[in-house]
């Protein structure tokens, strides 16, 4: 007789129940992705103007806090390199280091992190809502699809913004660095400049906008099948936005670790 506080009973239960999430979130996507081809085929059904109102939840809404956090993130960058680089003398490098942490690292994953606490944890609110209100089983009785409907409008407005976002927050975090290298420093800021030109490349771009356009992705599609998971009560809506933030900054960050390095092999290799 195996107790009912035992390890063995406790961890079959948790992994039941992590497979059991599991399947519910691969059939979401399924169901996601032929809403999206369907969008495709006949973009004409898509909701502009709650596009258009996503794009300025996740875009304008959010530019002030996400440049202010990579400013000071690239900031601290830079006074934590400049201490460790003065004692060798390789101030010089300083520059780079800062550029190259931000553009391919920094400000992908922070604009991320912000959108999920913003744009994911609301995004699971509404639908979370929606779903204890009974609006998604209304859209369900007029015959519209709820994923078309409620989460095409997120998805696009997240591919859009998340990478614009990520290029403000690279400037912004290159300008907390050159602060440091200006002020701290003294170094002169055209040399600050083309050493920065120097060492941050068109690739290291390419690579952050990349992954903040799979970082975008995975947002929208954890908060909003969080938000259609959501039980029949009050009480669940909130623990469907907690579980968004959680899941989402985990999946960020292993995908992160994935095309690190998947960047890093092909960059070394080319």
């Amino acid at each position: 007789m195996i107790r009912r506080d035992s390890i063995i009973l406790q961890t079959g239960e948790v992994t039941s129940l992590i497979g059991s999430e599991l399947l519910t979130f691969i059939r979401f996507i399924g169901e996601m992705s032929a809403s999206i081809f369907g969008a495709l085929r006949h973009p004409g059904k898509i909701r502009r103007k709650e596009t258009l109102y996503y794009m300025n939840v996740c875009g304008a809404d959010g530019l002030p806090i996400t440049i202010l956090i990579c400013f000071l993130a690239g900031m601290i960058i830079g006074y934590q390199a400049a201490v460790q680089m003065r004692k060798y003398g390789a101030e010089g490098f300083l520059p780079g280091l800062v550029g190259c942490t931000v553009v391919r690292e920094l400000a992908p994953l922070m604009v991320a992190v912000i959108a999920t606490g913003r744009a994911g944890s609301a995004f699971a609110a509404e639908i979370g809502t929606m779903k204890v209100s009974e609006e998604i089983d209304a859209l369900r009785t007029m015959g519209f699809d709820p994923i078309r409907f409620l989460v095409i409008p997120k998805l696009i407005a997240m591919l859009c913004m998340i990478p614009l976002l990520t290029i403000f927050g690279d400037i912004a975090g290159i300008l907390g660095g050159l602060m440091v290298g200006v002020g701290q420093l003294e170094m002169p800021l055209d040399s600050y400049y083309q050493t920065t030109v120097i060492w941050v490349k068109p690739k290291y771009f390419f690579e952050g906008i990349f992954k903040s356009g799979i970082f975008a992705y995975i947002i929208t599609v954890t908060a909003c099948w969080r938000g259609f998971r959501t039980g029949n009560d009050a009480i669940a809506v909130g623990r469907a936005t907690t579980s968004t933030v959680v899941i989402s900054i985990l999946m960020i960050v292993i995908a992160d670790a994935i095309l690190a390095h998947f960047f890093n092999t092909i960059f070394f290799t080319v």
